[in-house]
């Protein structure tokens, strides 16, 4: 491709979307050019503190079990209270408890800390995503989630490059500087993005009642349930880049280093091919595209079982990310289609805490299953989910409501009284 060719591929790419999502996506990320915390919390845990690796990995699961929590709270919040308000009290509440951790030193602070730092970390998460549907078009929306996960790659690329030196000056240093960065995405949100929740259109039918959306509405919702379902699954076998993969490779005699080598693939891929893979699915059918990526991840992780070297470890990372880049922007975008305008914080939620209780559910997984019938059968799991993943979302989106069907029932915000939320 021609250096003109690529600069009009990327112009298409950025070009159309709104002031606002840029400085979202500006906030996006700061944020994650500043998430040095998780990177290093093992080391600063065992080496610097001198706790034990069980305790590390204590406190790594109630960070975790924070993000359980707020998922849901904060897809609540999104629709109750708005999307910048929310967006504000959870970054606002992350700078603090983030450098109030670097500061604790009893092992229950440090525990009780890191349960607080994970519910202000990711109750952000369905605010930003609501916040994205509420103010990009329709058609846009899966270049704009796209974007939006490029950025996400790109700052944690950087990040985690920066960590560890940051982490040999002081470990300290690491905490105050996430906590100052994420003070910064709360002033940007603050200045520079206004509301955004949406309004809706009461039809006749509807002028004496209240439209009511609770987290019971999202619960009776069997198909987006089944797609939580489904991408639940698919986040058990991504999971395995940061938890399988690393624990296998060690008992292959494969050295930290090493398995540095092959997961930093999946960042380098993501950053310089995620432009480009998102304008080719951009306008593609999204049941064939996840379908695709989520065969792609179920036996880009199954091909693992044949790896003997590192070269073809690096390989398999490569399947299993273009699953990834194919997934994120095109499974949101899905969410988005499903939600109510007025639920929409609350079903992103309900689809972030899939993410999140995958995060804790497989590191014992994948536990279990090495200790007791060795690696390969873990990765044929893999394979088999994919294709459970796969078959299940190709039967759910035989009927799949049309992008922008719930547009009409959008009125600007302040032209009409708002329609409050459960």
């Amino acid at each position: 491709m021609s250096v003109a060719a690529l600069r009009r591929a990327t112009r298409e790419t950025v070009s159309g979307l709104p002031r606002e999502f840029w400085w979202l996506w500006t906030s996006t990320l700061v944020n994650r050019l500043g998430a040095f915390v998780a990177t290093f919390m093992a080391l600063y845990l065992t080496i610097d503190r001198g706790y034990s690796a069980s305790y590390a990995g204590l406190v790594a699961s109630l960070h975790g079990l924070g993000g359980v929590v707020s998922s849901l709270v904060g897809g609540v919040m999104a629709d109750r209270i708005g999307r910048r308000p929310t967006l504000l009290v959870a970054q606002a509440s992350t700078a603090v408890s983030v450098a109030l951790l670097g500061f604790v030193h009893h092992p229950v602070a440090i525990a009780g800390v890191a349960f607080l730092v994970g519910m202000a970390s990711n109750a952000s998460r369905p605010a930003v995503q609501a916040m994205m549907a509420d103010i990009v078009r329709p058609e846009d929306r899966v270049r704009a989630f796209s974007l939006n996960y490029w950025a996400i790659n790109l700052g944690f690329a950087i990040s985690a490059m920066g960590a560890g030196f940051i982490a040999e000056v002081s470990y300290q240093a690491g905490f105050l500087i996430e906590a100052g960065m994420t003070a910064v995405c709360a002033v940007v949100v603050f200045l520079k993005l206004p509301e955004s929740r949406p309004t809706v259109q009461k039809t006749e039918a509807e002028a004496g009642s209240t439209v009511d959306v609770g987290l019971g509405t999202v619960l009776r919702d069997g198909r987006f349930m089944s797609v939580v379902g489904l991408s639940f699954l698919v986040a058990l076998i991504f999971q395995q880049g940061a938890v399988g993969l690393p624990v296998a490779m060690g008992e292959a005699g494969f050295t930290p280093a090493e398995y540095g080598m092959a997961i930093a693939v999946n960042g380098v891929l993501i950053v310089v091919l995620q432009i480009p893979v998102t304008r080719f699915i951009e306008h593609r059918d999204a049941k064939r595209l996840l379908v695709v990526s989520s065969l792609l991840a179920g036996y880009g992780f199954g091909l693992t079982a044949f790896a003997g070297s590192l070269g073809v470890f690096a390989l398999t990372v490569c399947v299993w990310t273009l699953g990834e880049m194919i997934n994120a922007p095109t499974q949101t975008g899905l969410v988005v289609r499903l939600s109510p305008v007025n639920g929409r914080g609350r079903y992103q939620g309900m689809y972030t805490l899939s993410w999140a209780v995958a995060a804790l559910v497989a590191p014992l997984m994948s536990g279990v299953v090495i200790d007791r019938f060795g690696a390969e059968w873990l990765w044929g799991l893999c394979a088999v989910v994919g294709t459970v993943a796969a078959v299940g979302f190709g039967t759910l989106m035989r009927r799949l409501p049309a992008e922008g069907a719930a547009a009409a029932d959008v009125i600007p915000v302040g032209t009409e009284p708002e329609v409050r939320t459960a």
